[in-house]
């Protein structure tokens, strides 16, 4: 069987059937960022800093002043391009596998509506999975991985303390160090800016984690018997350090070539995505068959971006040639 029919969504429905699905509501806070979605180009994120009172002895007449401060980082968006090509046979066997994972498709009958679902959602998927691991690991010079559609917030981080020449603590080291877990963690927390500290209050921060700092945390964690483990996370039990919460990001599964250990501190509301299937000319989803290749495609057109909103809400130890966990 070959799934031949053509299929083009526009931009109502790659909105609603591709995009929102995984990045609005409830998908987006397990994703732990904050996440824009068809902001205004360019998109800018505006960010208020209050450093003197704006409370007044009541008095006649106008009493304000320059107490609060608003400043704005602008969201460097890149436009992109998203494509497949599945063998006609591949293609079916992985939209069937879909099919039968769902109770509610007979087989014996397949309608077109049903095709169409599946194939929607084997797209779906690859396209978040592409867009999850560029805005983490993405680099655009290739020095960290091969996801070089925009700079990831890793990329990002590492900027701060080698390209900008941030004061804020970040430590990228290039030679290997060791550490124990309980040192790492400690240091991230104890170097962090006050004002990161104080956001603890608001139960957003979240330490981000490569596996190999995860899993050393772990066994730290069963050896000494504390009771740091609360419910699950992707499967795996959610670790917490002093309550904050650790999220393991499996840089491994990405294949990164440089930076694969590193433990970062940060508010996750300091993390941005950013969005765009409406300001692009190509404002649609295709999937069809070509059948001189004999084969299914399929493409979307998008624009995408990240920013560190304040670099100085990160505390963070990044290793380029790894960590000896002690």
């Amino acid at each position: 069987m070959i799934i031949e029919n053509s299929k083009t969504y526009n931009v109502n429905e790659v909105e609603n059937l591709f995009f929102r699905p995984s990045f609005c509501g409830k998908s987006a806070e397990e994703l732990g960022i904050r996440i824009l979605y068809n902001m205004p180009m360019p998109t800018k994120i505006p960010v208020f800093y209050h450093h003197n009172s704006i409370l007044r002895e009541f008095s006649s007449g106008w009493q304000g002043d320059a107490a609060g401060e608003l400043q704005e980082t602008e969201i460097a968006m890149t436009k992109l391009k998203a494509e497949n090509a599945y063998s006609a046979e591949t293609y079916f066997s992985s939209v069937y596998e879909l099919l039968t994972n769902s109770a509610e498709i007979n087989l014996g009958d397949l309608t077109g509506t049903d095709l169409e679902k599946a194939e929607t959602e084997l797209f779906r998927r690859a396209i978040c999975d592409s867009i999850y691991a560029t805005m983490w690991f993405g680099d655009e010079s290739g020095d960290i991985s091969d996801f070089s559609g925009f700079n990831g917030f890793l990329r990002k981080i590492v900027n701060i303390r080698e390209v900008d020449n941030s004061e804020a603590p970040v430590s990228v080291l290039n030679e290997v160090v060791e550490f124990s877990i309980k040192e790492l963690m400690q240091e991230v927390w104890v170097q962090a800016t006050p004002h990161l500290r104080a956001l603890s209050t608001d139960g957003q921060l979240a330490y981000f984690v490569s596996s190999d700092i995860y899993d050393a945390y772990q066994f730290y964690l069963d050896e000494k018997g504390l009771a740091n483990i609360t419910g699950e996370g992707n499967g795996r039990p959610m670790l917490y350090y002093h309550g904050i919460p650790v999220v393991e990001l499996p840089a491994s599964q990405y294949g990164l070539h440089r930076a694969h250990s590193f433990c970062i501190l940060t508010d996750r509301r300091n993390l941005v995505l950013a969005l765009n299937t409406a300001d692009s000319p190509e404002k649609e989803i295709k999937m069809w068959y070509n059948p001189d290749e004999m084969e299914n495609r399929q493409r979307v057109v998008f624009l995408a971006g990240t920013a560190v909103v304040d670099p100085e809400l990160v505390s963070a130890y990044i290793f380029d040639n790894g960590v000896v966990l002690l």
